[in-house]
């Protein structure tokens, strides 16, 4: 059996739904697609972008804790996560806070439901 969504570090149970929708379904999956396209796909599916669940991602598949990014390195995935975004200009979802978004990601809370 393959390794859930979830054991990659920094990444939730959430993140198994919220991946799976976005027909990534193991964290081989993951890897293999690498932090961009994995990260683009999850906004395709719907999920509202947001910088800090991107780089908790970027970190959790170098196996380092999501707030070990700083500095020059916080920059340059900024610059990473902004050009994912401007890529799909119009496509995602509206409707939940980044911090929902945030926290769905991580794993914290249930990905919020549309709203009307």
């Amino acid at each position: 059996m393959s390794d859930p969504v979830s054991s990659i570090p920094n990444l939730g149970p959430a993140s198994d739904a919220a991946f799976a929708r976005a027909g990534i379904h193991t964290a081989e999956e993951l890897r293999h697609l690498g932090a961009d396209e994995a990260y683009r796909r999850l906004l395709l599916s719907g999920s509202s972008p947001h910088f800090i669940g991107y780089y908790a991602m970027v970190m959790g598949l170098q196996g380092r804790p999501w707030n070990d990014c700083r500095g020059d390195e916080k920059a340059a995935l900024r610059l990473r996560f902004d050009a994912i975004k401007a890529s799909l200009a119009g496509t995602s979802e509206k409707g939940r806070s980044d911090l929902e978004t945030a926290l769905s990601i991580l794993g914290v809370v249930e990905r919020a439901k549309a709203r009307p």
